[in-house]
Formats: C-alpha cells, structure tokens, sequence
C-alpha cells in the first residue's frame, strides 16, 4: 500500500479486507448498504459495512463457520444468531462492524451477478449492487432514512436508471409483505 492508503477512511479499509476474503474463498457477494449509498447516491457518514453473501439455503453453516474462524464476531451466540436470523454481525481487523446478510432469494442471486467495481480511491475497488438493484432494497427496508437514500440515488442517476427493472422486482417483495404503499410512494418519486 501506498503512503495514500494509510490515511484511507477506515471502512474502506475494511471493506477490502472482506472483498479480498471472499474472492479467496470463490465465494459470490456484493456490497449493499452505505458504501453503494455513497457510489449511487448523496455522499453520507456510514459507520459499518453491509454486504450481500450469497449462500442459498442450507448451505448456511458452512459460510458462517468460515467467516468465524477468519473474523471476530459482535455477538456472543453469533452462529445460531447468523443460521436463524440469515445475518452474521462480525467485525473487521481494524474494528469496523461488518453486517453479512446470508442471502438465497433469485432476487438476491440476480443483485449480484449484475453488480459491477467502482473505485471509490486508488486501490479501493469494491464490488457493488446496481443503483437500481440498491433502490429496490432501501424500498423495501421502508425506513426514512431509506427513502431519503433512495431520493439522492434517483436525483443523480434518474435518467440511467432502469424504472420498469425496480417495479418487476419490487412489486413481488411488496405482495409478500403487503405493503402496496411502497410502490405508491416509489411512483411518486420517479414522477416527480
């Protein structure tokens, strides 16, 4: 690493020590969360790392019993928290909280093959969720902070993003958790 790398945010950081970890081990995942915040949307303080792992179902326990061994976690009964609640809360060597939701839905299969790097510093190339992709899960999260992301994702990218590409994954996500409120609210945005 250059001199550069050592004044880098901490969660950079650690976000390539996870990439790295996972491309060792072959394994298929995407950054969600704050980091794709910040390469789709309104430049925002983030304070952990979220990522997508993809593990299908059943498969559970040979991804968790790996990222435990490699990693400290932020929970005394972290396996069976991570096998019964699909997420592992681990940390990273420098203490950066890392959030790894254990995923399995086409939906999620789907996330992250179309995921793509950015660089967010020189060396600092991390891998991922597509803005559209991104919109879809702060929607579906449907939380305030969430909509405030998704209104700084449209307003940088609304003409490159894929409307029609959100409502057909979106709209299945809200039948399931009966919440049509969501795709009315997402409608607005897009109209506005």
């Amino acid at each position: 690493m250059n001199n550069q790398s050592l004044s880098v945010n901490p969660l950079f950081k650690a976000a390539l020590e996870l990439q790295y970890f996972f491309q060792l081990k072959n394994w298929n995942y995407c950054f969600i969360g704050g980091l794709a915040v910040i390469r789709w949307g309104e430049m925002r303080m983030t304070q952990d790392i979220d990522i997508c792992l993809m593990c299908g179902f059943g498969a559970e326990e040979v991804y968790v019993r790996a990222l435990l061994r490699e990693f400290r976690s932020r929970l005394t009964n972290a396996h069976q928290f991570a096998v019964q609640n699909r997420v592992l809360l681990l940390y990273a060597s420098n203490g950066v909280s890392i959030d790894i939701s254990l995923s399995g839905l086409p939906f999620e299969e789907n996330m992250i093959e179309r995921a793509s790097y950015f660089e967010f510093l020189p060396e600092y190339s991390l891998l991922t969720c597509s803005a559209e992709d991104l919109i879809v899960l702060k929607a579906f999260a449907d939380r305030d902070k969430d909509w405030v992301d998704i209104e700084g994702i449209i307003s940088r990218n609304k003409t490159d993003i894929n409307y029609h590409y959100i409502i057909e994954q979106l709209t299945p996500l809200c039948q399931a958790k009966e919440a049509p409120a969501i795709l009315e609210r997402l409608n607005r945005l897009f109209g506005e």
